[in-house]
This record gives structure tokens, C-alpha cells and sequence, in this order.
């Protein structure tokens, strides 16, 4: 080695810096230029220089004492500034083993107090048998939407007039959600039974919705004076042309509530990921039972009313709910709007699974309720009207039918809001109060309160302007006391009910 290149390695060393350019310059990626370390042999680069002899000269001439060790100016990885920039992937999997080794010790404590308490008679007994007129009833809701594609078959062929087509729809769909709930408050069925059809009623019921509303929108379009501007401004104007039972078949059991002539479809059915993906749903179903049986259940028979006691017992009464409650809420979540949607969209070959988006980093309230269960609808219309893209199937279903119905109606974006809340909370109430046969409202308010807490979390994310405080309120107001909250109050009504009725 040269006495030039020498000095020019020492003065490199020196300020921390190397000279690539230099033919004797240290080389970190020596190691590509051998490919049989193992076996000893010596290779040589290009410039004849043996390969010890340049490890040597890495290891004489870096990292001298007088390197600078501090070369730019750096923030410690849990720094404010430097914390969101970082991967927290090992923290993560941290939390993950504490939380099932805490877990797993709390139910082994549990299982060793109390026993094992799941009752069988909880979910399956005597009583479900007698139950068969809700089964009746629920394998006979399709003869409405049957009778509905007989009414636009007329409607499409002029053979009955406008008035009478409305007026028909109006008949059929009212009757279509009045009937399950005659049945259920009929019979006196038990909860589970009751839920079950007013869950399938609900979703029938907006299914018919969705059809007769977009079928009747475009015969609008169709016999608008203006169809040629009509036509630039739609999407596909003869997409929903034709009325198609086929497509109203496959509408009426795919996994979406908005209906159109035809779907994003997959090529084939991927038979072993259905399998797996129903393990997981079955496993997920049992430890849902598990924890409402084991830990909630208990709970709820060992509080008192949460309105007509002591009020720090009743805190004290929901925050113990609160955990389990938000296992079983999850657990809920994934099982039916990832596994069970997933499962239903690959068997039918269902292309469009966008069902829902990173909700759980909702910075307000109102963009938990778009994230929820999410899907693409009109994304571009959404983005112009201020309503931030996908929604959820349900208020995917309220943006297309009802939110903005009302704004071309000229009702003002605030009061369309509120429609399409109230809407939301009437469907909620009706699942929940009806098999009860409860008709406190306490469902139906707890959606209308969203609103002030819409308002509220808006308010916090632009005076902060901090994701966390609008995410942290989303969890403590909707998951930590709201929904324990919802539950004891239906629990006791419900036991108080019993009480009387006997």
C-alpha cells in the first residue's frame, strides 16, 4: 500500500468519512468477492489484492479512537417526535404475551373458584322447540322480495301505473318488517330465537329496500325528459336495466345490502380456505359463549339495576363488565364481519370483500361509524359531499338510500345526519327490544346520543388536533361505558318483566 493511499485512509478515518474511490479503500461488501470462505481458498479482486489483506486493512484503518462516534443530530426512539416514526412491532407482540399470560391466569383463577358454569339450556332447550313459528316465519320472508320482482315486472312492462307501483312497495316492504315482529311478540319466543329472526327480517327488509329504490331510480332515469345529460352524469344507465330474478337470487344472499345487476366475481372457490376459515369461526363462536357464560353472566346476575342503585356500585358494576363485554364485542366482530362474510362472499364468489377498514384508529365518533364495517360507495360523490369514502354495508345501505336521497330533497347536510342516525337507531332498537319485549328505548338513545358525541369528538380533534385524545374518547364512551351499560339496563328490565309476568 502507498504512503499516499495510507494518509488519505488515516485523514478519512479521522472525520468519520471513506474514500470509495481510493483502490485500497475499505470495502464492507468484501465478502461478495468469495464464494468459498469455508473451504480456505483465497481469492483475489480485481486489482490482485489478497482478501486477508483487506480485512486487515478494514480492521487497522476503521473505527479508530479518533473517529467521531456523532456525526448528526438524532432522537431517541420513544421521543414525541421520533415515536410515530418507528416500528412497534416488538412492543406489540410484548402486549400480546402479557395479555394471554394475564388472561390465562385469570380464567384458570375463575375456573378454579367457580367452577365450570356454562349451561347448556343457556343456548339449546325445550323452549327452542317450541319456538318452530319463528323458523316458519323466517323460511318464509323471501316471499317478499318475490312479490317485489313481480312488481317492477309489471312496473318495467307500463302495465300498472306509478302511483300503484309505490303504493305496493310501500305495502310489501311495511308488511315485510311488521310481520317478524307480530310473530315474535305473538309467541313469547325466547331471546336468542327472537334476535335471530329480527336479524334476518332486518337484513331481508333492507335488501327490498334496496331494490325496489333502485330499480324505481332508474325508471327515473330512463323516462327523464334529459336522459342524454341524465346518462354522462350516472353510472352505466342501463346497469339496472332489466329486471333479473337471477340477480335478485344471488342479491338477496350476497353479502352486500345495496343491489345492482351484477357484482365483482372471483374465478373459483378456494375450498381449503373456507375450511379454515369456518375452524375459525366455530372456535371464535365457542369462546364467545365461553366468556359471556363463565364471566358475564355472573356478573349481570350479581348486579342491581344500575339506575335505582348506588352510583358508585353501578360504576364499579360496569367497569368490571367492561372487559369481558369488549372480548365478546371482538370476538363478535370478527367472527361475523370478517370470517362469516368472508366465508359467505368465497362461496359465492363475491369479488368486493372491502368489508371494513382500520376502525379501531377512529379519531371522532362519526369516523368510527365510516370505518365500521366498511365498503366503496360512489367515492368519488363522498369525497365532493365532505363524507370521507367507504362506509359500512349497513351505512353504506343509509348513504345510498337515505343521506343523500335527502340532500338532493334539499334538506340540509345537518338534518340528513339526523335521519340517517334515527334510522339507524330505530333498526337497532327493533333487535333488540322486540325479543326482549322490552320498549325502553335505551338501544334507540344510545345511537341518538352518537350525535352530541359526534359533535363532541369533532370538537376535541380540531382544538387538539391530536389522533390519540379523539381515539381514546371513542373506547371509553362506546366500549368501556356504553355498551355494559346497554347490557345491565336490558338485563333488568328483562328479569323484572319475568317477575311481573308470572
Amino acid at each position: 500500500m502507498s504512503s499516499d493511499v495510507r494518509r488519505r485512509l488515516i485523514a478519512n478515518a479521522a472525520d468519520g468519512t471513506s474514500d470509495s474511490s481510493s483502490p485500497s479503500s475499505p470495502d464492507i461488501g468484501f465478502n461478495n468477492d468469495f464464494n468459498h470462505e469455508r473451504t480456505g481458498v483465497a481469492h483475489r479482486n480485481a486489482n490482485g489484492d489478497n482478501v486477508d489483506r483487506r480485512r486487515r486493512s478494514v480492521t487497522h484503518y476503521a473505527y479508530r479512537p479518533c473517529t467521531p462516534a456523532h456525526n448528526r443530530i438524532k432522537e431517541s426512539p420513544l421521543s414525541s417526535d421520533a415515536i410515530f416514526k418507528q416500528s412497534h412491532a416488538g412492543l406489540f407482540n410484548l402486549c400480546i404475551v402479557v395479555l394471554v399470560a394475564v388472561n390465562s391466569r385469570l380464567i384458570i383463577e375463575n375456573l378454579m373458584k367457580y367452577g365450570l358454569l356454562i349451561n347448556a339450556n343457556f343456548w339449546f332447550s325445550s323452549r327452542s322447540l317450541r319456538d318452530w313459528p319463528l323458523l316458519m316465519c323466517c323460511l318464509s320472508l323471501p316471499i317478499f322480495p318475490l312479490a317485489a320482482y313481480i312488481v317492477e315486472k309489471f312496473a318495467w312492462a307500463k302495465r300498472i301505473s306509478d302511483s300503484a307501483v309505490i303504493t305496493l312497495h310501500i305495502t310489501i316492504t311495511t308488511i315485510a318488517i311488521l310481520y317478524p315482529v307480530f310473530m315474535i311478540l305473538r309467541f313469547d319466543s325466547a331471546v336468542l330465537s327472537g334476535v335471530t329472526l329480527m336479524l334476518f327480517a332486518c337484513v331481508n327488509w333492507l335488501k327490498l329496500v334496496s331494490f325496489v329504490h333502485a330499480n324505481y331510480d332508474m325508471r327515473l332515469l330512463v323516462n327523464s325528459s334529459d336522459k342524454e345529460k341524465e346518462k354522462s352524469a350516472s353510472l352505466n344507465i342501463e346497469y339496472f336495466y332489466d329486471v333479473n330474478l337471477n340477480s335478485l337470487v344471488y342479491f338477496m344472499v350476497a353479502p352486500t345490502l345495496c343491489y345492482q345487476r351484477s357484482y365483482p366475481r372471483t374465478t373459483c372457490i378456494r375450498k381449503g380456505w373456507v375450511l379454515r376459515q369456518t375452524i375459525k369461526f366455530i372456535i371464535f363462536t365457542g369462546v364467545m359463549g365461553f366468556i359471556i357464560e363463565q364471566y358475564i353472566n355472573p356478573i349481570v346476575r350479581n348486579s342491581r339495576h344500575p339506575l335505582k342503585g348506588d352510583f358508585l356500585y353501578a360504576i364499579e358494576r360496569v367497569l368490571k363488565l367492561s372487559v369481558p363485554n369488549l372480548y365478546v364485542w371482538l370476538c363478535m366482530f370478527y367472527c361475523f364481519f370478517h370470517l362469516w362474510l368472508n366465508i359467505l362472499a368465497e362461496v359465492l364468489r363475491f369479488g368486493d370483500r372491502e368489508f371494513y377498514k382500520d376502525w379501531w384508529n377512529a379519531q371522532t365518533v362519526e369516523e368510527y361509524w365510516r370505518l365500521w364495517n366498511m365498503e366503496q360507495l360512489y367515492e368519488g360523490s363522498l369525497r365532493r359531499d365532505s363524507v370521507k369514502g367507504p362506509v359500512k354495508p349497513v351505512h353504506k345501505w343509509i348513504v345510498r338510500h337515505i343521506y343523500f336521497p335527502c340532500l338532493r330533497s334539499g334538506i340540509p347536510k345537518g338534518g340528513a345526519h339526523l335521519i340517517a342516525f334515527f334510522m339507524s337507531a330505530v333498526f337497532h332498537e327493533l333487535c333488540i327490544a322486540v325479543p326482549c319485549h322490552i320498549f325502553k328505548f335505551w338501544a334507540f338513545l344510545g345511537i341518538m346520543l352518537q350525535v352530541p358525541l359526534v359533535m363532541l369528538t369533532d370538537f376535541l380533534q380540531r382544538k387538539f388536533q391530536n389522533s390519540m385524545v379523539g381515539n381514546i374518547m371513542f373506547w371509553c364512551f362506546f366500549c368501556i361505558l356504553g355498551q355494559p351499560m346497554s347490557v345491565l339496563l336490558y338485563y333488568h328490565d328483562l328479569m323484572n318483566r319475568k317477575v311481573i309476568t308470572k
